[in-house]
């Protein structure tokens, strides 16, 4: 059954096209997560949540929309969250007092890095890249599919995914120069 479908029985309240949509999911979306929590429980309770506020927001959701970008918006605005509570986290001050040392404080720290910013600066970027160049880049740095598999999906030679990945990590440095230093955790961090 395609995803419109799914979402269509979805919106009624059929719980199997909801566990079906899980399914699909689940795993692409835990990689995402997990990848910046590092911790198995917290990426569980996010993609929890996740799946709880597509159940509880069910009958506003779009047939004819991205329902791939509608998943990874909720867990990322939840990761961000998450996220903010670490970084609050009485202990955090202590380790990043001892990791940074006295030459970067906490102020300095909380203003330079908005990762809500960069989330929308990056989206920005990426409506930069042509459609191949975008889902290649969105396949290999936020999927974590290897070159050789996109090239497999997508019909074409490796070579075509390593230029169009090139051109798009380019276009995407260009666009972000000012965040640069967000933009290296987030690509290390793939």
């Amino acid at each position: 059954m395609d995803e419109k479908d799914l979402i269509q029985k979805l919106k009624s309240g059929s719980t199997p096209a909801y566990k079906e949509l899980y399914e699909r999911w689940v795993s692409r979306l835990y990689s995402f997560v997990y990848r910046y929590v590092k911790s198995e429980t917290v990426a569980d309770d996010i993609i929890q949540e996740t799946f709880l506020r597509i159940w509880s927001n069910r009958s506003g959701l779009n047939p004819e929309s991205s329902f791939k970008s509608y998943l990874f918006t909720i867990s990322w605005h939840l990761l961000l969250k998450e996220l903010r509570r670490q970084l609050n986290h009485p202990s955090m001050d202590e380790y990043l007092a001892y990791q940074n040392g006295p030459s970067v404080s906490e102020e300095y720290i909380e203003s330079n890095i908005d990762l809500e910013h960069f989330h929308t600066a990056l989206i920005r970027a990426k409506r930069k890249l042509s459609p191949r160049q975008r889902e290649i880049f969105e396949l290999n740095k936020e999927q974590d599919i290897p070159i050789a598999d996109i090239a497999q999906q997508l019909s074409i030679h490796e070579q075509v995914v390593r230029n169009q990945l090139s051109a798009a990590l380019k276009t995407i440095r260009t666009e972000l120069q000012s965040l640069a230093f967000l933009l290296s955790i987030f690509l290390l961090s793939l």
